[in-house]
């Protein structure tokens, strides 16, 4: 099976030179890459750069323009060709190229002088785009992801080369629900890497700026050390490894000063304007965010999506209806595994901050929702109820207008989370998820319990069966069966 062609923006010669070098990580004996492009398109450039990252970087490597062929040794040997010169096809027997198709990594310059192209050649095509190139990489029947894979590692290393972190021992840290990953990188001082693809998960961009933003506040989010907004990466400040559910599993009389510290940055964050342009979504757009329960677990569990609109129109009308007052600044993601506790630190500086890239504006007690109603772990209902009169009171709301609205965001936090982690399953191959189904289902039937929500109480009882044994293992069952 042919993969469909890639193509890539080039846009300065050090991007030419990486994806060289993450060719020179993937080629194998017998591999024949043939490079077309007009004069100066930058074959030379790129096959240097293939060489040099096989065989070391001050390896000799002189165009073959007027050789033609300039063979290396190595294991397998290069063979880097230039046919431009070439009188006729046949005069490629008389330099053996067919032969080296065998055994060697073949680099063929100019290949339409051929006359008989090798069996499934690798063909990039580079052209001249604005400043730099675009280049159109055909693999033949070789699948892309490890090309991908290793042009996003060679990136990586770049970026820490100019980031003065190349000598750094770098260990992988546990992951997300998301495209980014992390590590954490040491050398008697430690940084943590963000590798977040352009594309895949939300711009570095949108992090920096509400990581300022936070900082500006007097709050602790990490210190933007180096920054590759293009290519999505940062290096950050290592807040260090006290996240909340590890400071609690040692010490679990700390859970309400941590959670009161969490809630009071909450309420300072509120206090302050939020930066301009920020995502605001209306009521009917929370709601189709929430329809992921229908698209997602109903489809796994039911094997179809009906009911979809009367689930968005029901679901609209409520949160219209309870929870639709004015906007602020939500981080989104705020809940433990994603706080950290900085006991050397003082105040609500106490409290380390990771994971806000997806902030947006939206309705004050969202992520007091998302703090409280954690769905990887259990907070006390005596802490819950605590922090929410707190959170109340601070904010100068009336006690009950506001049980009614945190009843409203966390049915429609609920709902969104049970369809993210079953498609999480079924598309992502994440059969942990999973597990955690049941917390988040008796969290939506402890909001649906509020007496303001008889409309969407009904509407799940006939849209939604329960998370029994028999539909976990429904879901597992069809774990990364689908596109």
């Amino acid at each position: 099976m042919t993969s469909a062609p890639l193509i890539l923006d080039l846009p300065t010669e050090a991007d030419t030179t990486l994806l060289g070098r993450a060719f020179a990580d993937i080629l194998q004996p017998g591999d024949c890459v043939l490079l077309e492009g007009a004069i100066g398109a930058g074959k030379s450039h790129l096959a240097r750069a293939l060489i040099r990252a096989r065989l070391g970087e001050a390896e000799e490597v002189p165009s073959p323009t007027f050789t033609l062929v300039q063979t290396y040794r190595g294991a397998p040997e290069i063979w880097h060709a230039d046919l431009y010169r070439l009188g006729h096809p046949d005069e490629v027997l008389e330099l053996g190229l067919e032969e080296a198709y065998e055994t060697a990594i073949c680099l063929i310059e100019w290949p339409e002088r051929l006359g008989h192209l090798p069996a499934n050649p690798i063909r990039l095509r580079l052209d001249l785009e604005a400043e730099g190139r675009r280049v159109t990489i055909d693999l033949g029947n070789r699948p892309p992801e490890p090309l991908l894979h290793h042009l996003r590692a060679r990136r990586a290393e770049a970026f820490l080369q100019a980031a003065g972190w190349s000598d750094a021992q770098r260990l992988p840290l546990a992951g997300d629900a998301s495209a980014r990953r992390y590590e954490r990188l040491e050398r008697g001082e430690t940084a943590i890497l963000m590798d977040a693809p352009s594309g895949l998960a939300e711009p570095v961009a949108d992090f920096a700026r509400i990581d300022r933003h936070l900082a500006a506040l007097g709050l602790s989010a990490p210190r933007i050390l180096a920054e590759d907004s293009r290519h999505g990466f940062m290096l950050l400040e290592d807040l260090g490894p006290g996240l909340y559910p590890a400071v609690l599993a040692v010490d679990p009389a700390a859970e309400p000063v941590l959670y009161r510290t969490a809630v009071d940055v909450l309420i300072h964050l509120q206090a302050h304007p939020a930066p301009p342009d920020l995502p605001n979504l209306t009521a009917a757009d929370w709601a189709e965010a929430a329809a992921l329960a229908i698209d997602w677990y109903r489809r796994a569990a039911l094997g179809n999506v009906d009911g979809r609109a009367d689930f968005t129109a029901t679901l609209g009308a409520t949160l219209a209806a309870w929870a639709d007052g004015p906007r602020v600044l939500i981080l989104r993601d705020y809940h433990a595994e994603n706080l950290l506790w900085l006991p050397a630190r003082t105040g609500l500086a106490r409290a380390g901050l990771l994971d806000f890239q997806a902030a947006q504006m939206g309705q004050s007690g969202y992520d007091l929702v998302s703090l409280l109603q954690d769905a990887r772990r259990d907070v006390p209902e005596s802490v819950e109820a605590a922090m929410i009169a707190h959170f109340a009171r601070s904010r100068g709301l009336d006690p009950a207008a506001f049980r009614t609205a945190y009843a409203t965001l966390g049915a429609q936090r609920a709902l969104r989370i049970l369809g993210i982690f079953a498609r999480l399953c079924l598309q992502g191959g994440k059969a942990r998820y999973v597990r955690l189904i049941p917390r988040v289902w008796g969290q939506l039937q402890r909001n649906l319990a509020h007496p303001a929500l008889s409309d969407l109480v009904a509407l799940c009882d006939r849209l939604l069966p329960p998370p029994t044994p028999d539909v976990l293992t429904r879901l597992e069952a069809q774990c990364g069966a689908f596109p």
